[in-house]
């Protein structure tokens, strides 16, 4: 793995066995969509210039996660690009976008009163963006094709 590849979160498939066809790697990515998993995948809209898209809202911190993905049959590959916007702040603050492999934990806390009577931060909320990205990226791979991660697709 190159430093190209750990910056845009390029994985390549360990097994020796070949390549399944694309529909057996769309299939793989929609039949993820689990009443348990935080996030949905879809077939892509014209506009949204992919393939199929996997989105999350945690609306309980201000975050949507969108992870467009584009296969290319020519070279057992899928092209992503992670997207996230974030409005964590209140009154009229902008959004921020950003985009690209950046895996990332959002938290929040509370406090609570302790046995020995002080209070303490305890994290009440946590979502690492892995939790959506990590399957993506094993069905992939485990259908013998690259997850290759890209800035535009």
């Amino acid at each position: 793995m190159g430093l190209f590849d750990k910056l845009t979160g390029t994985r390549r498939p360990d097994s020796a066995a070949g390549p399944r066809p694309a529909e057996d790697v769309r299939t793989a990515l929609l039949a993820l969509n689990d009443t348990d998993a935080p996030y949905r995948v879809r077939n892509a809209l014209p506009d949204e210039k992919a393939d199929l898209v996997a989105e999350c809202h945690i609306r309980r911190v201000g975050v949507r996660l969108r992870t467009r993905m584009r296969l290319v049959p020519d070279k057992h590959e899928v092209r992503f690009l992670d997207e996230r916007w974030e409005n964590r702040s209140g009154g009229n603050a902008e959004g921020q976008y950003g985009r690209g492999h950046a895996p990332a934990v959002f938290r929040q806390w509370e406090k609570q009163q302790g046995p020995d009577g002080r209070e303490h931060r305890v994290e009440a909320f946590r979502f690492d963006t892995r939790e959506m990205t990590d399957p993506l990226r094993d069905a992939v791979l485990g259908a013998g094709w690259t997850w290759r991660g890209v800035f535009r697709l």
